[in-house]
């Protein structure tokens, strides 16, 4: 303060000791003149805190640890990357058939073929019987991915039906196999993976997009990944042949018992190809509710078994071999609802000159192919309780003529169910 521009009123009491004071107030040298943190020593002669060193050193600290992440990560995702195994030899083959192959339809919809090869090759699987140097797919399921990711449908279709298999280059012995009717499953046992995709995209008009084989040691560890599947047995179960002795009611089965369960014939059920496939349709739905809970998705330490798991048990077609393209199927069935997810089995009768082979039955089948072909939906419903297992399997839609029929929509309906009823339903 002054009396006139100029002139001091009166001097400032003692400068000295507000400057000792004031540097006693901020010991670590935020006065900004940065001396404290130069000489490492407070105006009053203390060693001072030495914040920024220590900020430098956390940044430092930071940095290592997301840069061995970010490298942790790579190499966990070239790890499972790598695991995958890719089926060059069938895309050749279909390349060299293109021209007959069907025409997609509705482009943004996938059709991917899943085959369960019986074959007793490889670690893990000889103990199921003698490799003969053959294998033949016990489990094809077309999934049918709709194009707006609304549901997706797997359809199963019986090892025993009884199909046109086209020519096909040989897996064993080289040469060429003979256009013939046959069984479905042998041409698997033929002409491998491509012959078993000419043979249904010849059966339904439906392109097949892609491919995925699983044989019986990775089904084990898919389920071993995942802790097990819930199931529910009528009554026990003791069958040599599956490797299957378990007591009635609800459990968890560990991989080596959910394999036995999906195979077993002589000792679940009436026995028949159908209750079997009936069976692996629960068994399949209960296995898609358990991926998809948060349990699984959302808890690092439970999916990369998963993944792991899932990567080194399949063999796929040169457009879905990496763990970008998985992924990304995998979000498509995580979008999807659990009862939006549709199994049931291609409409099919005894076939008229053999009882232990099938037959389509038509029109139904057809009306079936188109739809998914087409990318229309389709409705499942249950089988009758009391209708057995026969009597349900051809899987017409209703009977418009039948009086106590209500008018059916435009939408058709089959016998089959959705993985949100599960096993135990």
């Amino acid at each position: 303060m002054t009396d006139r521009a100029g002139t001091p009123a009166e001097p400032d009491p003692e400068p000295e000791r507000e400057t000792e004071s004031a540097a006693a107030e901020e010991p670590d040298g935020s006065d900004g003149s940065g001396d404290s943190e130069d000489s490492g020593e407070g105006s009053s002669g203390a060693p001072a805190k030495p914040r920024r060193h220590w900020l430098r050193w956390t940044a430092l600290g930071v940095s290592v640890v997301l840069l061995g992440a970010a490298g942790t990560g790579w190499w966990f995702y070239r790890k499972l990357d790598d695991n995958i195994t890719t089926d060059t030899t069938a895309a050749d083959e279909l390349r060299r058939y293109e021209k007959e192959r069907p025409t997609a339809v509705a482009s943004a919809a996938r059709n991917i073929l899943l085959i369960g090869s019986d074959t007793r090759s490889g670690e893990g699987n000889r103990e199921y019987g003698r490799d003969k140097g053959t294998q033949r797919s016990d489990t094809v399921i077309l999934l049918h991915l709709a194009a707006d990711e609304s549901g997706a449908t797997a359809v199963s279709i019986p090892r025993d039906l009884m199909v046109t298999i086209p020519s096909c280059a040989r897996t064993e012995g080289g040469g060429r196999t003979r256009e013939r009717l046959a069984q479905f499953n042998w041409s698997f046992e033929w002409g491998g993976t491509a012959c078993t995709i000419r043979t249904v995209e010849k059966l339904t008009g439906i392109r097949v997009d892609h491919h995925m084989v699983i044989d019986f040691r990775g089904f084990k560890k898919m389920v071993d990944a995942v802790d097990g599947v819930e199931v529910c047995l009528k009554e026990p179960v003791d069958d040599g042949d599956a490797k299957l002795k378990l007591p009635a009611g609800r459990q968890t089965l560990d991989g080596e018992q959910a394999l036995g369960f999906v195979r077993a014939r002589k000792s679940l059920g009436n026995g028949s190809d159908t209750e079997r496939m009936d069976r692996q349709q629960m068994f399949l739905g209960a296995l898609v509710n358990k991926v998809q809970s948060d349990g699984v998705l959302l808890n690092p330490a439970k999916l990369y078994p998963v993944l792991d798991a899932a990567t080194k048990s399949i063999t796929t077609d040169p457009g879905l071999d990496s763990l970008r393209d998985l992924y990304e199927l995998a979000r498509t069935m995580r979008s999807i609802p659990t009862e939006k997810v549709q199994f049931l089995t291609v409409p099919r009768r005894p076939y008229t000159y053999n009882a232990n082979r099938d037959e389509l039955v038509q029109p139904a089948a057809s009306e079936l192919f188109r739809q998914l072909r087409e990318d229309r939906p389709v409705v499942v419903t249950p089988a009758e309780p009391d209708g057995g297992a026969d009597a349900s399997s051809d899987g017409k839609p209703d009977d418009p003529d039948d009086a106590d029929t209500p008018v059916p929509s435009s939408t058709p309906t089959f016998t089959g169910r959705n993985a949100a009823e599960g096993v135990c339903s």
